[in-house]
């Protein structure tokens, strides 16, 4: 706590003191877990969606995995555990029904109004859509949380279009840089503290390992079988990195399955092959957490790493490997055959929702999303609005609210 100054510890609406014993930091995670908002992420898609398979994780299991290795990265670097552990349950809160495959219908049908993007959402629910504080003027400021906590939860601290490489993601509407810029004072453009590099990392660590004991025991693929590593160098460098040569990526491949932990006999489901698949789930966690630990120690130093003031070292090669697991299940998980359908047809779901929501003039909108439908003050404000309620619903909702209205 005393490595964080009082500009870490502000919120955006001064609040009176509360009781002694805990940090601003502990209230901010205490606000995040009681949300609305982390609960609904139970019933959202992560790779599958929720009632698919018991096993495989949701938004929120896959949340709290976030969590628990950015908790004890982040420790182990000096960042305060609470805030680290804040940014890793928010991280995915804007995402929408259907996962990835949701985020891309709202960003073609929010187009008039900026487009959609998940974190940017998540910035957005944070600061306006959940309900717990207001400021003097009526507005909502959603859930007030510290500079230090929601600076963490920026993954990227741009606006659509400022991308310093180009890509298109982005971490807030046009309509939101009031609060976007005032949880970015006094830093450089771009620029993430460390505690949002340490929840990026292990979003990145817990779904490429996740993914594949999901994959697995879900029957996708075997990792002693044929895995078409051809093509999943082709997923790899499609989705994830443009620039990886088919070499580099094999050997980072060939380096994981050295591994001593690595199956040497095909999953058949039993309570040894679940454990040995769980040994190496565990194993990669912690390689890949050490890796970077050891490589931020030998630039920064022992000291502790806090804010603005160091960054996270991660090697290259361990984004390689890291890399190579995600697109293993992309490309045999997400990117399967008969999944093209049924995507399709979540795309078409939410895009129509969107349309038929605003065309009922905010009827159907939840009683907190139809106050802010009444007050838009044009068509892009309206469906900003209509973009917000769709996103606010899980997988099953959004399919229960499209019957009610007749799609």
């Amino acid at each position: 706590m005393s490595n964080y100054g009082d500009e870490a510890r502000a919120r955006f609406v001064a609040e009176p003191p509360k009781r002694a014993g805990r940090t601003p930091f502990e209230r901010d995670r205490g606000r995040i877990v009681h949300s609305s908002a982390l609960r609904r992420l139970s019933a959202k898609t992560q790779v599958l969606g929720p009632g698919v398979d018991d096993f495989v994780r949701n938004r929120l299991t896959h949340s709290q995995e976030v969590a628990q290795v950015a908790r004890e990265l982040g420790a182990s670097l000096g960042c305060d555990p609470e805030i680290v552990d804040s940014a890793a349950l928010a991280h995915d809160l804007g995402h929408p029904p259907f996962g990835h495959n949701g985020e891309v219908a709202l960003d073609a049908v929010a187009e008039p109004c900026g487009g959609f993007e998940g974190n940017a959402q998540t910035l957005r629910l944070l600061t306006r859509l959940e309900a717990k504080t207001f400021a003097s003027d009526g507005s909502s400021v959603g859930l007030n949380l510290t500079r230090g906590t929601l600076a963490a939860c920026v993954k990227y601290p741009w606006a659509r279009g400022e991308a310093p490489d180009g890509g298109g993601k982005f971490g807030v509407y046009a309509d939101d840089l009031p609060v976007f810029a005032w949880l970015r004072d006094g830093a450089e453009p771009f620029v993430r503290p460390v505690e949002a590099e340490v929840m990026d990392l292990s979003d990145d660590i817990a779904y490429s390992v996740h993914d594949i004991e999901d994959g697995v025991v879900g029957g996708w693929f075997d990792l002693v079988g044929d895995l078409e590593l051809d093509r999943v160098c082709a997923v790899a460098r499609d989705w994830y990195a443009p620039a990886a040569t088919d070499d580099r990526l094999l050997a980072a491949f060939d380096r994981l399955r050295a591994m001593p932990e690595w199956p040497s006999a095909a999953f058949d489901g039993s309570r040894r092959a679940l454990a040995a698949l769980k040994s190496l789930t565990s194993a990669l966690i912690g390689r890949f957490a050490v890796s970077a630990q050891t490589a931020t120690r030998r630039v920064w130093g022992e000291g502790p790493l806090v804010r603005y003031e160091a960054h996270l070292e991660v090697p290259a090669e361990t984004l390689d490997e890291i890399t190579m697991l995600k697109a293993v299940a992309a490309h045999h998980v997400m990117l399967a055959d008969d999944r093209v359908e049924q995507l399709a047809e979540q795309r078409d779901l939410l895009t129509a929702l969107v349309g038929r929501l605003i065309e009922r003039e905010g009827r159907d909108f939840d009683r907190d999303l139809a106050a802010d439908f009444a007050a838009a003050a044009d068509d892009a404000a309206r469906l900003r609005v209509a973009v917000d309620q769709v996103a606010c619903l899980t997988d099953l909702s959004a399919r229960q609210r499209a019957a009610r209205i007749g799609l």
